[in-house]
């Protein structure tokens, strides 16, 4: 005890510094979470002299080790400090930040989440429970549908940045899905322009094959022309153009007109011998 007077009113004029509401709260969710029951939560929050008041009650029972029956946690209305806890847990804020950004202790921000599910919309919820039922009917889902889904539930979801997140991703698909049409429509018409090449070289194939063959040659083997010698062919107009048409069909370059190179008449007769060489 104080042996001086001064010392004793120097100490009587001290200010006091009440707990803060958020730190009576803070012990009143910690108390609850240790007790057996209503009762004695009630018991405890006198012993600690902490308020038992019915709204506080309500807001403590769902924590209680045992609390089947009572209210659930949902129910009632979280302060500003806790939602904004839950909010930063949600959006993936590590734990330790969220204490430093709240003053909540680690174990209340776990016990805060574990009795709080985070909020779904009726879309959100539709959209997962869809994709449940579709996953248990069988496992053959098409990549588009769950990647739908899942936008749809992200889209949804009340964190601002997991919405942010499904609007990025939504126009990277978009993005995506018109690039893989501009590249199905340029090979479909690089494989069109293939195709009708082929086409025009068959073409030009059977022309030159026409024109070589207008005068069939069969008609020459029949009665393969001897041998000539002398300034003149001796050959008829008709088997002259025999000889240009076997000539060009062979490589040789022949006039239309005018004398045929001796060469070329000599080949001529050489391959119109064969024929009749091999069958006799």
């Amino acid at each position: 005890m104080f042996t001086d007077w001064q010392q004793a009113l120097e100490a009587e004029g001290l200010p006091l510094n009440p707990t803060s509401t958020e730190q009576e709260a803070a012990a009143a969710r910690v108390t609850a979470r240790h007790a057996s029951s209503k009762e004695d939560l009630v018991l405890l929050l006198d012993a600690i002299g902490l308020p038992g008041d019915d709204d506080t009650l309500t807001a403590l029972l769902p924590l209680l080790p045992d609390h089947a029956g009572e209210t659930p946690v949902t129910e009632r209305t979280l302060n500003a400090t806790e939602a904004t806890a839950l909010s930063m847990y949600y959006d993936g804020t590590d734990t330790a930040a969220i204490t430093d950004a709240t003053g909540l202790p680690e174990d209340e921000i776990t016990a805060l989440a574990e009795t709080n599910d985070p909020p779904r919309t009726t879309a959100a919820a539709d959209a997962n429970d869809t994709a449940a039922d579709d996953a248990n009917e069988d496992g053959d889902n098409e990549p588009g549908d769950s990647v739908e889904q899942l936008l749809a539930w992200a889209e949804a979801h009340p964190t601002a940045g997991i919405r942010d997140m499904a609007a990025r991703v939504r126009g990277d698909l978009a993005e995506l899905t018109a690039r893989r049409a501009t590249d199905d429509a340029q090979r479909k018409a690089e494989q069109r322009v293939a195709q009708l090449t082929a086409e025009l070289l068959q073409a030009e194939q059977e022309l030159r094959a026409v024109k070589t063959g207008t005068h069939p040659t069969a008609t020459v083997a029949a009665a393969p022309t001897p041998i000539r010698s002398g300034l003149g062919s001796g050959r008829t107009k008709e088997e002259l153009a025999a000889v240009r048409a076997w000539a060009r069909a062979n490589g040789y370059k022949v006039a239309d007109a005018g004398i045929v190179a001796k060469k070329i008449l000599d080949a001529y007769d050489a391959a119109q011998q064969a024929p009749a060489a091999k069958a006799s």
